[in-house]
């Protein structure tokens, strides 16, 4: 029984504190003309966006039947999409294993893991450590795929999973549409997957087909513009792996905003210390786009630019050689 409204304010468990994130402005780094609206991912209980996906598609699959209680779940991951699952799968009930590129940050290993799920770290086909390419995230997918074939294991499979995006038509782009009063006037997003783009620009153009929808690109890594690529190898990690997401929808793309990796550095450098969040490198990148976005005059004066704080800086932080 409640005492004095007390039970209102407890979260059954974690699955609970996903989603329903703070927008804040960044007024400090950016104050003006227009405005930087920043969606504060990184507070999803799996300290990234991944949470939403991560939520919809389990819950979808067991609500069809493909997934049945306490079975087994198996994931191809860059690492965020590997956290949010784990979150998932513990509070659920599902032994969770993962496949992740030796390229991708270790953090991510150790995160999963304290959440239960097994880690299975590929060695990269011709990236490095923190830069990860196309072939790095396809050798993930054989060893999974090999995996999923030995085990029975449920494959989530994001890259094509069409609740992916659905996630964020059902709770990213609402959740902006009404935190910012319907006032959207672009919005913002590095694309992996591509779920988050697609979703949510989706159903912002829905809402109003004035607005602006712009796809983040690290340079030299640009398919969704239509250029060759000739820098596969990039900071981005999660995001622009040198192909067009099955995901992807063109139809709602304004254009791309190509930013570099010294860019992308420079912003996540200036988000800690200008508006004291520390984040990670699609953030950085996200942000680098809006201010280059409001300098280029390609919108009102006035103009607000939604885009997304993807996950914690946390997830990134140097290693030792020995450990990667």
């Amino acid at each position: 029984m409640a005492q004095n409204g007390v039970e209102n304010e407890i979260k059954a468990s974690a699955l609970e504190l996903i989603g329903n994130t703070p927008i804040v402005a960044l007024d400090r780094l950016w104050p003006g003309p227009g405005r930087i609206l920043a969606k504060c991912e990184f507070m999803n209980p799996g300290a990234s966006i991944k949470c939403r996906s991560s939520l919809h598609m389990i819950e979808k699959a067991r609500e069809n039947g493909d997934l049945k209680p306490g079975a087994p779940v198996l994931e191809v991951t860059s690492g965020n999409q590997g956290c949010g699952l784990a979150v998932v799968c513990a509070v659920l009930g599902h032994p969770l294993t993962l496949t992740m590129s030796k390229g991708n940050s270790v953090q991510r290993a150790i995160h999963m893991e304290a959440l239960g799920a097994k880690c299975v770290r590929v060695p990269q086909v011709e990236g490095s450590y923190g830069n990860v390419t196309l072939a790095d995230v396809k050798a993930a997918e054989a060893e999974g795929l090999r995996l999923v074939e030995q085990t029975g294991a449920y494959y989530v499979n994001q890259f094509n999973n069409t609740m992916n995006s659905d996630s964020h038509y059902c709770t990213t782009g609402p959740e902006i549409w009404r935190q910012t009063g319907q006032h959207v006037d672009a919005f913002i997003a590095t694309v992996g997957t591509a779920g988050t783009f697609a979703g949510t620009s989706k159903y912002l153009k829905e809402k109003n087909s004035n607005i602006k929808c712009f796809v983040v690109e690290p340079a030299g890594s640009e398919p969704i513009k239509g250029c060759p690529i000739t820098k596969p190898l990039h900071v981005l990690q999660g995001s622009g792996y040198g192909c067009v997401p099955y995901l992807f929808n063109f139809e709602n793309m304004y254009e791309t905003i190509s930013i570099t990796d010294d860019e992308t550095k420079h912003f996540m450098k200036l988000i800690g210390e200008k508006e004291g969040l520390y984040v990670g490198y699609t953030s950085g990148a996200n942000v680098a786009a809006a201010v280059k976005l409001l300098e280029s005059g390609k919108l009102p004066k006035d103009a607000w630019v939604v885009t997304l704080l993807n996950d914690s800086g946390l997830k990134y932080t140097p290693v030792p050689a020995e450990l990667t």
